[in-house]
């Protein structure tokens, strides 16, 4: 089972992801909670295996919330997917920045939710399309951080940029595959040794790097 945290400061929120997720035979809500610091502590308690933020909650934002439990110094981070209402483009970079697995729209349906927890689960992560290109794309290589990014510890092999330019466009992995006749376990392969070579933690910043670097434009 995939053990859920909701927390959102509106309580029909809190019941309607509740009702979708319960119904699930893989995913339980283990808690919900209504701000931020009952989000982090429960987090820290619990350690459930997704923790589904809203962005605006007393306490604490989400934004916070996801740094403290997902963040670059957090030793043991847990898996974080941002659900907001906002299509800021702000939110969208910091939540990445500070180790978020997914960020989806509230309108994104209850399919892209469901798959998001599964996807961040996993290991992999979902951002809602219509925000993804954009997103990477306008804070990174717009916005001249192309010329601060380090290079990779070695050089990317062929098949390694293949894969790397697919999840810049928001492919998932099975996507991937298929667009590049890779097996699933393949993809997963390239994708961990790309991580270790550009000191990314997950295929969101994997993505973010190809935007800053310029391996995409």
């Amino acid at each position: 089972m995939i053990r859920v945290l909701i927390a959102d400061d509106q309580e029909m929120v809190r019941m309607g992801f509740r009702m979708i997720l319960d119904a699930q035979d893989d995913i339980e809500v283990v808690a919900d909670v209504a701000d931020g610091v009952s989000a982090v502590t429960k987090a820290r308690e619990l350690r459930p295996d997704v923790c589904l933020l809203d962005i605006r909650m007393p306490g604490l934002d989400g934004l916070e919330v996801t740094r403290q439990l997902a963040g670059p110094d957090v030793t043991d981070p847990l898996k974080v997917v941002v659900v907001t209402t906002f299509d800021l483009d702000e939110y969208v970079h910091t939540a990445l920045r500070n180790g978020a697995s997914g960020f989806l729209l509230k309108d994104a349906g209850p399919a892209l939710l469901i798959e998001a927890i599964r996807a961040a689960e996993r290991g992999d992560a979902l951002v809602s399309p219509q925000i993804t290109v954009r997103l990477l794309k306008h804070f990174d290589a717009a916005n001249g951080h192309k010329r601060d990014v380090p290079p990779p510890s070695e050089p990317l092999t062929a098949r390694e940029l293949d894969v790397v330019k697919a999840a810049a466009r928001g492919l998932t992995n099975t996507e991937i595959g298929a667009e590049l006749y890779l097996s699933l376990s393949t993809v997963k392969t390239h994708l961990a040794s790309v991580q270790g070579k550009v000191g990314a933690r997950n295929r969101v910043e994997i993505a973010a790097w190809a935007w800053r670097s310029g391996v995409v434009d």
